[in-house]
């Protein structure tokens, strides 16, 4: 294999690939990246058995072939050369290694056979669905956050991607929870998503294909089976399996009938929350909410650092109330609302809250109380 290729079309396509690849491994092959060389392109492979990410670039070939290199080791290579340099990637059955030069930089990097490393099918898959681009971060970024980090239930590791068909219109629908609290959102679906089964896309994928779409342009394909997901954009491919389990029901705990709304700006009572609960435990990190005509008072007591207080003006005129919600949670949500007010409506102090984005009518979240 012998070829020669941009400096920056070689980082950005191993930038996508690298990150598949986990810092620790027991089995060597899974710590390469397998390295095609044919006609006019290079093509790059890297996978931890769960995941595979394919990317491409132009290149310069003048022999065909393939070998694997130290995926993590190569990259850092390539990012530390020069701007603009062209660098030639040379291996030979002479010399076991493979050789990366450019200008007066020359490395040598061990290798292992390209037979041995592991190729993902993608058997079963639907056929590819046109899914805006746009659209599709949205959902990402509305959502992502409320991804379970807990190992115990593995089905909520993962966002619960599938289509609903709500009031005659089809919806593809992003929701997560970890329990505590609940992040949705949808589009309208596209045309031939509605049929193909709700998948549960593992936490990782969901951060890997988040980062290609941000080199994606205005559609991207998108494959789903019961087994595995399949994204497809600009010559770069992610393919993944999915979480094998059920996602709860979760349209029961939306809450249907909150009769209780309070309309506050969304960045006052962001900075206000994050005030006080500069002195809470880390663990709870309990916010208490005692809401009132017209205001909301904030208070957070720790035996060991004090007590915080403090009063914002709202848009409420119901009875009063109080309950406590833990204020990383707060934050989180108040990060997603696009709006300068955000809407909560609220049940009783032991209820679920429902947070609404006046500006985008296709999210919901839900916070549940701390019980104090």
């Amino acid at each position: 294999m012998k070829l020669t290729i941009e400096r920056a079309a070689l980082l950005k396509a191993l930038g996508h690939v690298q990150s598949a690849v986990e810092r620790r491994n027991t089995i060597p092959i899974l710590s390469n990246v397998l390295l095609s060389a044919e006609r006019d392109k290079l093509t790059f492979s890297a996978t931890d058995l769960d995941m595979e990410i394919i990317d491409e670039a132009l290149a310069q070939v003048d022999q065909t072939g393939q070998i694997t290199a130290p995926a993590h080791t190569l990259y850092e290579i390539v990012r530390k050369l020069p701007e603009g340099a062209d660098v030639s990637l040379s291996f030979t059955g002479e010399d076991p290694r493979l050789t990366v030069q450019a200008g007066r930089s020359r490395f040598n990097l061990p290798v292992l056979p390209a037979g041995d490393f592991p190729v993902m099918s993608s058997d079963g898959l639907s056929a590819p669905i046109a899914v805006d681009v746009g659209e599709l971060i949205r959902l990402i970024d509305k959502t992502r956050f409320a991804i379970s980090t807990e190992e115990t239930r593995y089905y909520l590791n993962g966002l619960y991607l599938h289509t609903v068909t709500e009031g005659g219109a089809q919806k593809l629908r992003a929701v997560a929870t970890d329990g505590h609290r609940l992040a949705l959102a949808e589009m309208a679906a596209p045309e031939g998503a509605v049929g193909t089964p709700g998948v549960i896309v593992p936490r990782k994928t969901v951060g890997e294909a988040r980062r290609l779409l941000d080199d994606a342009g205005e559609q991207i394909d998108l494959q789903i089976s019961a087994q595995k997901v399949r994204f497809e954009l600009n010559g770069a491919a992610l393919t993944s399996k999915v979480i094998d389990g059920s996602f709860p029901d979760y349209a029961r705990v939306i809450p249907k009938d909150n009769d209780r709304v309070m309309m506050v700006d969304n960045k006052l009572f962001a900075r206000a929350v994050d005030r006080v609960a500069t002195i809470s435990a880390e663990k709870s990190r309990s916010v208490r909410m005692a809401i009132e005509p017209g205001k909301v008072v904030l208070t957070v007591r720790n035996m060991e650092a004090g007590q915080a207080v403090e009063e914002i003006e709202v848009d409420y005129s119901g009875e009063a109330f109080e309950l406590s919600f833990n204020a990383r949670y707060l934050l989180d949500v108040t990060d997603q609302i696009s709006a300068e007010q955000a809407e909560f409506r609220f049940g009783g102090p032991n209820d679920p809250a429902l947070v609404l984005d006046p500006a985008d009518g296709d999210v919901q979240y839900v916070l549940m109380p701390l019980r104090v």
